[in-house]
């Protein structure tokens, strides 16, 4: 099982959008330093995907710094410093696009999403 959540949309490749994946577990904190990645092979098995493709991913976020290949163990997320602000606002402007070029499709004005976002940010907001 992969210790990251893939949902794969139209519109951009298998390759971006499971390294966007494993690049947002790895900066939120849900994927640790030193926890286990999966290999080429089960990435390609659980996901579905060319192998070739698995290969290119894992090398991707080796180049990145974000995996490193211990012999014997396999890959392992790296010790990253810690995550900054520009990096996370990087990995949401990708999930601002979706939002917005779905609004856009469906006439849905910049006041509407706002106050929908607003909305969904009331309800998620932790009781004090």
């Amino acid at each position: 099982m992969i210790p990251f959540r893939v949902q794969f949309r139209a519109g951009a490749s298998i390759f971006e959008q499971t390294v966007y994946a494993a690049r947002k577990a790895m900066i939120s904190g849900q994927l640790k330093p030193g926890d286990p990645f999966p290999s080429v092979r089960a990435l390609s098995r659980e996901l579905k995907i060319n192998p070739n493709t698995a290969h290119k991913i894992v090398s991707q976020l080796v180049t990145e710094g974000l995996l490193e290949t211990r012999p014997g163990i396999g890959n392992v997320v790296a010790v990253m410093p810690d995550s900054t602000r520009r990096e996370r606002a990087r990995l949401l402007d990708e999930e601002i696009e979706v939002l917005v070029v779905g609004a856009k499709k469906l006439g849905i004005s910049l006041g509407e999403v706002v106050e929908a976002v607003e909305g969904h940010w009331e309800r998620l907001k932790v009781k004090e």
